[in-house]
């Protein structure tokens, strides 16, 4: 019997999902090119399966009704983001952002930019 479908992002959907937050709208095999450029060369087949999955699971949607069809994200990787990093936080460390952050840190320094950006970021809370 067939795994149930994640609702989620796998691995390579998310891959995939960075080739057209970062590129737009495109082809399955403008798709498959850009995956190639940066490393990663999956089969046509295995792309246009993906891309399917990621129409089903409406993370992209197809526009358009001519050959070939061209697909657009519909959610936008902030968006996107925020709700996996929400999850991590509530289902590893049972809600506390505090644990995350103990453990993004791991007794690593800061670099000057991510110490500015904390500190922005510490200092909008205060106005």
């Amino acid at each position: 019997m067939a795994r149930p479908k994640a609702p989620e992002l796998t691995e390579r959907e998310l891959e995939l999902m960075h080739v057209f937050w970062e590129k737009g709208p495109m082809t399955a095999p403008q798709a498959r090119e850009q995956l190639a450029e940066s490393g990663r060369d999956l089969a046509y087949t295995t792309v246009a399966t993906l891309i399917k999955i990621l129409v089903d699971k409406r993370f992209l949607k197809q526009t358009g009704d001519q050959r070939p069809f061209v697909y657009q994200s519909i959610r936008s990787f902030d968006a996107v983001s925020k709700r996996l990093v929400s999850d991590l936080v509530r289902r590893v460390f049972q809600g506390s952002r505090e644990e995350l952050l103990v453990q993004l840190l791991d007794g690593r320094k800061l670099s000057q930019k991510e110490r500015e950006t904390l500190q922005q970021i510490l200092g909008e809370g205060q106005s």
